[in-house]
């Protein structure tokens, strides 16, 4: 990845907006999903799996079964992260790989959006769309396309939320 790792992660911005009709390489995506691979674990546990969706009729349908995730019918992927079901450190490792996905996408030039899924009223559905076994559980989609808009979102300064040694009111 060429993107200098700091400004990537200052940069990432939820994307909702993506340009239509725009394919990703097959390489780029798994580029993105081969960084998840890296990701912290518990135990080096790597329960893992990931369902990448291109098909534009099945976007649509998890668009409409996603409350909070309707912009994925735009996107030009969406990434269904799937874990290991009854593994203690389920949000753990499932965050940790989505998070690098999302840094991923950016680095390349994508924008990106985080949908939580796990346990969520969309994911015993999105998993029968997607064909999952039943001792995977869905923790997360993610839409991955070309932004189609710039959010600017001004952060807390640095100041208000960093304490040393002990907690201190500010």
């Amino acid at each position: 990845m060429s993107a200098d790792v700091l400004e990537v992660l200052k940069s990432r911005r939820s994307i909702r907006k993506y340009k239509k009709n725009v394919v990703i390489e097959r390489e780029v995506i798994e580029k993105i999903i081969d960084a998840a691979r890296f990701a912290p674990t518990a135990r080096g546990n790597e329960g893992w799996e990931f369902v990448v969706v291109t098909d534009e009729n099945i976007k649509r349908q998890i668009a409409q079964k996603a409350r909070y995730g309707r912009f994925i019918e735009d996107a030009s992927c969406c990434v269904a992260v799937l874990y290991e079901k009854d593994f203690e450190y389920i949000l753990e490792d499932m965050s940790a790989a989505t998070t690098y996905i999302l840094l991923a996408a950016k680095a390349l030039g994508l924008g990106s959006c985080w949908v939580a899924s796990y346990k969520k009223e969309h994911s015993e559905d999105v998993k029968k769309l997607l064909n999952v076994p039943d001792n995977l559980e869905l923790c997360a989609l993610i839409a991955i396309g070309y932004a189609d808009e710039e959010p600017v979102r001004n952060k807390k300064p640095l100041s208000s939320i960093l304490h040393w040694n002990k907690y201190q009111r500010k």
